[in-house]
């Protein structure tokens, strides 16, 4: 199988090292351009040399997965047996590149999205093919959950075929109806927000909040660090969403997070966001 991953960013590069990790598939990374799908695929290799280094991959399992990773061109994604779109949360965005695939791709093609909150529905409007949403968490490579959804025009068929697909991969699948947000995201983001709030008023320093969290709810990881790791732009893209889909004011992004985006804090990608990372 052929799997092409546009977006090369950690989420994107993740999602195709799962695919090139399994037997029989050939993964496709594709960006915007040639070097930054080269920048994501050369970032997880390095990250497989690190497992290498560390005892926990063979060199012989490295050089198999790398040499079942390639960047691509979007252009060079026609022959792909399915196609999943991994930028980030942005309807016009990601409904540009899904139309370009759409006539890309054979009819038989699987054409999905991994977006964490926006509607399959909406993202589908004028689409030949079926889309479908494949949500895969952060880090893909260690997250056994996707997240499967489907909008109002996507068939049982092609649901099934990425439960298969998930199944496959050594994921595990559970279908969700589509709703703002979908399961986790629902539950976990303004969680974040909230703790953000708590951050803001002084209740406790982000150290304590993360601490109290991992003690008292047996947590592996505080919220502030969670939202750290996933990108403070996207918690912050998803509360909007929730907000916007639901007129729910409960969802209303805390402004010392929108605060942290403007200012370009996002977390681990940028080095800086509620900690600091090396």
């Amino acid at each position: 199988m052929i799997v092409g991953v546009i977006g090369a960013g950690t989420m994107g590069a993740g999602i195709a090292e799962v695919f090139a990790r399994a037997e029989g598939c050939t993964a496709k990374l594709a960006d915007i351009n040639i070097e930054l799908a080269t920048k994501g695929r050369n970032r997880q290799i390095a990250g497989l040399e690190k497992q290498v280094t560390r005892g926990k991959l063979t060199p012989e399992a490295k050089d198999a997965i790398a040499g079942s990773l390639t960047a691509v061109e979007i252009d060079d994604l026609g022959d792909a047996d399915l196609v999943i779109e991994a930028v980030f949360e942005n309807l016009d965005v990601k409904r540009a590149l899904l139309e370009k695939v759409d006539g890309m791709v054979a009819d038989d093609a699987i054409v999905a999205t991994n977006t964490s909150s926006l509607s399959i529905t909406e993202l589908a409007h004028g689409l030949t093919h079926d889309l479908v949403g494949v949500h895969f968490f952060n880090p893909a490579t260690v997250m056994k959950l996707v997240e499967v959804i489907a909008g109002a025009t996507t068939s049982e068929d092609t649901v099934a075929k990425v439960i298969a697909i998930a199944r496959d991969l050594g994921k595990t699948p559970v279908r969700v109806k589509e709703s703002a947000g979908f399961v986790v995201n629902r539950i976990l983001v303004p969680m974040i927000n909230e703790a953000v709030g708590v951050l803001a008023e002084g209740v406790a320093s982000a150290e304590d909040i993360d601490e109290a969290m991992k003690l008292g709810a047996n947590h592996p990881m505080g919220p502030l660090a969670l939202g750290d790791l996933i990108g403070l732009d996207v918690v912050l893209a998803i509360m909007e969403v929730l907000q916007s889909e639901t007129g729910d004011p409960k969802y209303r992004p805390h402004p010392l997070l929108r605060k942290y985006v403007r200012a370009g804090w996002l977390g681990r990608k940028t080095g800086h966001g509620f900690f600091t990372y090396a």
